[in-house]
């Protein structure tokens, strides 16, 4: 395995169109990296849950906003809202969705293991 890697999401290995949304995927040694993109109106519940097949998103999260706001709102009733330069991790069994007009830019991060 290379020492170091790096690559574009301009030209990613994965690239993913859901309604309202954006998602490129690079790999980098078997660790992926995505460039989420959500536009103004994109929710989980309306844009994902019909390709998913269930009622909340079962995905674990790890990431970091760079603009836009993201509300998550947890099986639990737990609220929260991400705003751009914060670090975030959700559990699986969330709804989310954009707030207000500004399109929501997220890195998230998944490690072998």
């Amino acid at each position: 395995m290379p020492a170091a890697a790096s690559k574009s999401f301009a030209t990613p290995d994965d690239l993913r169109t859901p309604p309202k949304a954006t998602v490129a995927v690079v790999d980098l040694n078997g660790s992926a990296v995505a460039r989420l993109t959500f536009e103004p109106g994109w929710r989980w519940s309306e844009s994902m849950k019909p390709v998913a097949g269930t009622d909340t998103c079962q995905a674990r999260h790890l990431g970091a906003l760079a603009s836009g706001t993201l509300h998550v709102l947890a099986a639990d009733g737990t609220h929260m809202e991400v705003g751009p330069g914060s670090a975030y991790t959700i559990e699986p069994g969330h709804d989310a969705w954009v707030v207000g007009d500004e399109p929501v830019v997220a890195y998230e991060f998944v490690s072998p293991g």
